[in-house]
């Protein structure tokens, strides 16, 4: 199996997402076409950037939408503006016009949100100034950033404007919960034409990454795969290769699949892709 080009993958997420998946969007949408069934939702508890999600809407891969399950305040407060016409909408103009530079990004970046707007504004601000789209406490701004530009190395104002009008005018089929990840999957759980796309932080088996790159990042990794065996549809999910990963797969007899990658770094890893058909015939 080969590496996936991610410049190949279109791009539809606002975010610089660290343990983005644009590199499995080619192996999902061939997932999805396997199922010998269109799903009539798409869940995804814990959506972060979202672009399995977002893959999935605008490809039109479910009869019925997409539902982004996401517990950090900050993140969910992006997406609750992105689902709102107006929100939206204003959300695009105000990155289109933003004056970029350090001084202000300083300045900015200290100040309290006055409403879920400008809450939105701020977290894309912060995901898009500093290091590798880390918006955990104590990440720290770019300096030389691309070609020099600093903090406006991933200001692509015209781009994020472009993103944020194109997922407002699907919101009709976007859903956005905010909430606990297991707790959404539970509210889908009997739904046998409901499939999972689950991406929790890699926090299992003593890994670090998803405590040092998301804010909210505690989650109980049995339950979560207890969850995922009971479902009544299809289940996806995504891991870092560990082995209290794979002992919970073996545990719940979940099919485990090796998917070559590249880190942010370039190097050749690999993540475990864990699927499950679901308990019922479509």
């Amino acid at each position: 199996m080969h590496v996936v080009n991610v410049a190949s993958v279109p791009q539809r997420s606002v975010f610089r997402y660290p343990g983005g998946k644009t590199w499995l969007v080619p192996h999902f949408r061939q997932w999805m076409a396997g199922l010998g069934f269109k799903p009539r939702f798409l869940v995804e508890p814990f959506c972060g950037g979202g672009i399995i999600g977002l893959t999935a809407l605008f490809e039109r891969l479910t009869t019925q939408g997409v539902v982004l399950g996401e517990l950090d305040p900050h993140v969910s407060a992006v997406w609750r503006v992105l689902t709102n016409y107006s929100q939206a909408t204003f959300l695009a103009v105000a990155i289109l016009a933003y004056p970029i530079s350090r001084e202000r990004v300083i300045q900015d970046l200290k100040r309290e949100p006055v409403d879920i707007a400008h809450h939105a504004f701020l977290t894309i601000l912060r995901n898009r100034v500093q290091r590798g789209g880390i918006m955990s406490p104590g990440a720290s701004l770019m300096r030389n950033g691309e070609n020099g530009k600093g903090v406006a190395s991933r200001w692509y104002a015209n781009t994020l404007y472009e993103r944020i009008l194109a997922i407002r005018d699907h919101a009709a089929d976007l859903s956005f919960v905010e909430g606990d990840g297991l707790a959404l999957m539970r509210r889908h759980l009997k739904q046998k034409r409901t499939a999972f796309f689950v991406d929790p932080p890699y926090t299992a088996g003593g890994k670090r990454a998803g405590k040092r790159l998301y804010t909210v990042n505690n989650v109980d990794h049995a339950k979560l795969f207890e969850l995922a065996a009971r479902a009544a549809g299809p289940v996806m999910m995504t891991y870092d290769d560990a082995p209290e990963v794979r002992a919970l797969a073996r545990r719940y007899k979940l099919t485990v699949t090796e998917i070559p990658m590249k880190s942010t770094h370039h190097a050749n890893m690999v993540e475990l892709v864990i699927t499950h058909a679901g308990r019922l015939t479509p």
